[in-house]
């Protein structure tokens, strides 16, 4: 006959050693075994078994963990104070070494990463950290990989969250950008006046060779004015001939004062050397010239 006073507690003690032998990891889980304190290797996914008592494990997370990394007071290469916050991103690659080459992984890839931030940004002037973030994510990201990995542990990316700078900064950062636009205004009204000389001394160029060009150019103006039913009288000064008719003009106004006698004063030798018109054109342009310059010396 069994005796079951033995037997049910020998089957209890073999249940609780089989529960303590049978391991289950997820996949995304690996578990480092001892044999009696020595590294013994990696385990998993899935169903293991192992020695209680003289085994013993510890899991490990291969996923990848998110560290949020707090601000940091920064003090940039130029001698610029700034605030700096950032998140990191890394994963175990190598969980023997992450259980064996450092005592907590995790907290150590944290401090780390605070320390390296403030390194690398010291190294850097104000403009390149606002401006050149993509160079200085990669910058930190290979700092920090190098060093993880004798931990077994591989940083995947490194982003600079927010950049927090001084009140003076912003003025100074509006100033800059006002003057960045105020060049780029001059530089291109700069460069418009130069195409427009360059035009300009063209077309002079090619009414120098067709002279016809520029006289339909004014007539274009002239009909232009017309359109506007503006008055204007337009004179060219270098003409002789329309300095004479001007000086005309002048003094057939001033004929009807009592001047008709001095006109007809002429011999009649001058009358047949020239003619009639000519004579009386010249003498009333003389005598327009030397009233005004009676009138200069009155005034």
């Amino acid at each position: 006959m069994v005796d079951y006073t033995i037997l049910i507690p020998a089957i209890i003690v073999v249940l609780i050693i089989l529960s303590q032998a049978i391991k289950i990891v997820k996949e995304y889980e690996r578990v480092v075994v001892f044999r009696l304190g020595r590294f013994l290797g990696e385990k998993g996914p899935g169903l293991f078994i192992i020695i209680p008592i003289v085994d013993t494990v510890v899991k490990v997370d291969l996923r990848v963990v998110t560290i949020d990394v707090p601000k940091q007071a920064v003090i940039t290469l130029d001698n610029v104070t700034i605030d700096v916050d950032a998140v990191v991103y890394y994963r175990v690659t190598k969980p023997g070494d992450a259980v064996t080459a450092v005592e907590n992984y995790k907290y150590a890839t944290a401090m780390l990463s605070q320390t390296n931030l403030r390194d690398v940004l010291g190294q850097v002037e104000f403009d390149d950290v606002l401006s050149k973030r993509d160079e200085i994510n990669q910058k930190i990201q290979d700092v920090l990989d190098s060093l993880t990995d004798p931990w077994g542990i591989k940083v995947t990316n490194v982003t600079i969250r927010d950049v927090v700078l001084p009140e003076s900064m912003y003025r100074a950062i509006a100033r800059q950008a006002e003057a960045e636009r105020e060049k780029r205004a001059r530089t291109i009204l700069a460069d418009g006046e130069f195409k427009a000389a360059q035009k300009n001394r063209d077309a002079g160029q090619l009414y120098q060779e067709m002279p016809a060009g520029l006289k339909l150019r004014e007539l274009q103006t002239y009909a232009e004015i017309s359109r506007e039913k503006n008055m204007i009288v337009v004179t060219d000064t270098t003409n002789v001939d329309t300095g004479k008719i001007a000086a005309l003009s002048n003094a057939v106004a001033k004929g009807s004062s009592g001047k008709k006698e001095q006109y007809q004063s002429s011999t009649p030798r001058e009358e047949e050397t020239q003619p009639k018109s000519e004579t009386k054109i010249d003498e009333l342009v003389e005598s327009s010239k030397e009233e005004s310059g009676e009138m200069d010396e009155k005034q």
